[in-house]
């Protein structure tokens, strides 16, 4: 089985390309989701996570993303510390899922914005970048999360350029708002299964 990873800058429409592969019937896992869940259910994590930012950093059992958020962006030491914590811990999730699939499964993706940036795609096979304009990019978010343009360029801050993620990357999807996803995905989906 190959291990795909799927991966872009914020906005840039990773989950909309992978929900394409999983309605072929492809096994996806969402690394955000995984890091979600640890946050709410390691304890060993949560407590490294209150020694770092706080005990604000969970409130009545549920970490405090926002409050999370705002101690680590403009913060690069405290990011840092908190990637250590919780990469680490997503990739081992993500292995043990990759190696519970039935065998004879052709592949498999993991969604990550930070494939590249975490380390995470040494542990890949092949690499699909989803590709976007930052214009496009920083409308979408402002659109998707309500948030000011000025946020959306501090979160793609801590992000590795698209031009240097291509260099690392096997296949491109373009998702510009012009070239058509489906066919993209298609057309992958039918290299993949063939590996």
């Amino acid at each position: 089985m190959l291990k795909v990873g799927v991966t872009g800058n914020i906005g840039s429409g990773k989950t909309t390309v992978c929900r394409m592969f999983e309605s072929l019937g492809v096994p996806v896992i969402y690394a955000d989701q995984v890091g979600r869940d640890l946050l709410e259910q390691d304890k060993t994590l949560r407590q490294e996570i209150v020694l770092l930012l706080g005990e604000q950093s969970y409130h009545e059992e549920k970490a405090d993303r926002a409050f999370i958020a705002a101690q680590v962006f403009g913060h690069p030491e405290r990011l840092a510390a908190l990637n250590e914590l919780i990469h680490p811990r997503v990739q081992q999730s993500v292995q043990i899922w990759f190696d519970s699939l039935p065998k004879e499964t052709p592949y498999a993706i993991e969604e990550a914005a930070l494939l590249i940036e975490s380390g995470g795609y040494r542990l890949l096979d092949r690499l699909i970048l989803v590709s976007a304009p930052e214009p496009i990019r920083i409308q979408r978010v402002m659109d998707r999360d309500g948030v000011l343009r000025h946020q959306v360029l501090s979160r793609m801050k801590h992000q590795l350029d698209e031009e240097s993620k291509r260099l690392f990357c096997d296949f491109v999807i373009d998702n510009d708002g012009d070239a058509l996803l489906l066919p993209q995905v298609w057309h992958l989906h039918q290299i993949l299964s063939r590996s």
